[in-house]
């Protein structure tokens, strides 16, 4: 049988196969961060037939301040829940799982956007923005935790199936996690361990709040691709660390401007990072990166590379995508 059709018997999701579509920011919000027309037509459209087996919804803010760009979707206060409760069923209803990730941008967004000052954890010049944050002391850090903590609860209570916490693209997890951002000489900066307590923190508070039959997922950037910024090395310390805490499943990405990485280029263009993890972790890991190919998919699945493929422009671009390649491996499978 084909490797993008065999369930995965160790992940939590009922998964019918292994393809997943990564969460991919559609700017279809309404103007307040709320679900509209527009992006429930558009999740609508990609889960059309179940063909996907996992729909990871883009990346929601979780509070005013670290809301990353114009008409993002919200995930910051209650108001929001019956409009989410939309996507989660309409994505259900046509036959594949929902999952939404929750973000904050820390310093990877202005005061245009926001209406506050941008903040991190370090006043150090963000890499992808260009200007310096104000630093988020411990009293904040731990309000921000809260907010990572209540945003998964309302994912919960939208009906997903999952919740997937952001910690790559340079947005504040990762700015946490990057010694090329955080300087901190507190408990939250220094060494590996102390440069992710906020996720440990994170995840801790996530479980006790959604209870332990709720799957936590974890987007991880692994590789920061810049000098002194985070290595697979440091990743795989941190993964071990994650699945400990409780974390389902990893979506392992890289770059800390964001996953389009120079002189990274070919199918599955993070393999060498997610094979790295995978030697670490037993829980389930995904593989995104330039997939546009079914057969390179299966093999990249077949060669031990990852446990679930993330299929991404392909996708955005053609939302039959799924359905011509899984009716491609029924047609060899018979």
């Amino acid at each position: 049988m084909s490797y993008l059709l065999k369930p995965l018997d160790k992940c939590k999701l009922t998964l019918k196969n292994r393809l997943v579509m990564p969460p991919m920011a559609t700017s279809k919000a309404e103007v307040d961060g709320k679900m509209g027309k527009d992006i429930l037509d558009y999740y609508d459209e990609k889960s059309q037939g179940g063909y996907i087996a996992l729909i990871i919804v883009e990346h929601s803010f979780i509070a005013q301040q670290g809301k990353a760009s114009a008409r993002q979707l919200s995930i910051a206060d209650d108001s929001v829940v019956d409009g989410l409760k939309k996507v989660a069923n309409t994505i259900q209803r046509n036959g594949s799982k929902a999952v939404m990730q929750i973000n904050h941008a820390g310093s990877a967004t202005n005061k245009d956007i926001t209406g506050f000052e941008p903040i991190g954890p370090s006043p150090i010049v963000n890499p992808r923005k260009g200007h310096v944050p104000l630093e988020l002391s411990k009293k904040e850090i731990k309000k921000i935790v809260k907010c990572f903590r209540d945003a998964a609860l309302r994912v919960k209570e939208a009906g997903f199936d999952g919740v997937e916490i952001h910690s790559a693209h340079g947005y504040l997890l990762n700015q946490f996690f990057s010694p090329l951002t955080n300087k901190r000489r507190d408990e939250y900066g220094g060494d590996l361990l102390s440069r992710i307590k906020i996720h440990l923190e994170i995840i801790k508070t996530v479980r006790d709040a959604v209870g332990d039959d709720f799957p936590i997922l974890l987007r991880l950037g692994a590789s920061d691709y810049m000098e002194g910024g985070i290595t697979i090395e440091d990743s795989k310390i941190a993964a071990v660390e994650f699945e400990k805490a409780g974390v389902d499943i990893l979506d392992i990405s890289g770059g800390f401007c964001g996953y389009n990485v120079p002189n990274l280029i070919g199918q599955g263009y993070f393999s060498a990072l997610t094979e790295a993890i995978k030697e670490v972790v037993a829980v389930p890991v995904i593989l995104t990166g330039g997939i546009t190919e079914v057969h390179a998919a299966e093999k990249l699945l077949s060669t031990g590379k990852a446990d679930l493929i993330g299929v991404g422009r392909a996708l955005y671009q053609d939302s039959t995508w799924a359905k011509k390649a899984v009716k491609s491996l029924d047609e060899q499978i018979y």
